[in-house]
């Protein structure tokens, strides 16, 4: 089975960028982590809670593809979260408008039977006890547990952070956070104290810049960003990212260093897809033979030859 749950918000947001904007669209970091991990083969479930106002209309965008929705929670009488943010003419200020987090701010989860016992947990943005509660919901010990963070949680809650990271295999932050969390300047010198804390992997994302990956046996892997034509809504490249490289796990069933730069690959190419039109749209309507082309763009990107 390449079962993948996927833990984290379920959200509206709306969004204004140089390119346009979107009345309420479905947001948060689950959509994306799920119809990015459909890429490559995974089945992906989903553990959040929404609002009254979460129409079926909504879920069916999920379910048409695959993502399955058990454990989302539906607060009949509460509203679900809603995130509203503009970016700047160079896409790479982002201010957020508003933010309501309803009812996912008591959102306390309880993962079904069916839930249990996955090949990848993907552990999005939420509070470190959250993640650790999930954590100990499941039935046996998933082939690989990875965790997204952020500044906030680093700042605020970091030693209940420590204890979540002993907890899982994979850290995926970007390079701000990386220094933020390790009192390092140099990144090496960062992932090397993060890795000290019981992970097996690292994962430094560079937005534009590209992603790396260090193990803790020493092993270093980069993998440039895609060069897009078009940039309309870097909303959720992140998360996307987390879907593509977690789903990619979960479809091959080994954790070994060359498949995790696969991964790495394959989460740099759903980011890609995602930030060339709002929200989860491009996602919603990815071809098998359009995921096949951009990775060849990518190896054709990478690959070299030097003759001395």
């Amino acid at each position: 089975m390449n079962d993948l749950v996927i833990t984290g918000s379920l959200a509206f947001d709306a969004i204004e960028t140089p390119f346009g904007k979107t009345g309420k669209i479905i947001g948060g970091a689950t959509p994306y982590i799920a119809l990015s991990s459909l890429c490559f083969g995974a089945k992906p479930h989903i553990i959040s809670v929404v609002g009254g106002d979460f129409s079926s209309g909504y879920f069916e965008i999920l379910r048409s593809r695959g993502v399955d929705t058990v454990g989302v929670k539906i607060e009949e009488n509460s509203k679900t979260m809603f995130w509203s943010g503009r970016y700047s003419s160079d896409m790479n200020q982002r201010t957020t408008l508003k933010t309501e987090l309803n009812c996912f701010e008591s959102f306390n989860p309880e993962v079904p039977a069916s839930c249990r016992k996955p090949k990848v947990l993907m552990l999005g943005n939420i509070t470190p006890k959250i993640q650790q509660s999930i954590i100990l919901q499941m039935e046996k010990r998933p082939d690989l547990i990875v965790m997204d963070t952020m500044n906030y949680w680093i700042e605020r809650t970091p030693e209940d952070l420590e204890q979540t990271i002993k907890m899982v295999d994979v850290l995926s932050i970007n390079d701000e956070e990386a220094r933020l969390l390790s009192n390092e300047i140099v990144l090496k010198k960062a992932a090397d104290k993060i890795l000290s804390k019981g992970l097996k992997y690292l994962i430094i994302k560079k937005g534009d810049n590209g992603a790396l990956l260090f193990s803790k046996e020493g092993g270093i892997f980069f993998v440039p960003a895609l060069v897009l034509d078009s940039v309309v809504d870097p909303t959720g490249a992140g998360d996307s990212f987390a879907g593509g490289f977690s789903g990619y796990i979960a479809s091959k069933g080994k954790t070994d260093f060359e498949t995790m730069k696969a991964a790495v690959v394959a989460g740099s190419v759903t980011g890609s897809f995602c930030c060339e039109k709002f929200g989860t749209e491009n996602l919603q309507n990815l071809t098998q033979e359009q995921v096949k082309q951009r990775v060849k763009q990518f190896e054709d990107m990478t690959r070299f030859q030097i003759e001395y």
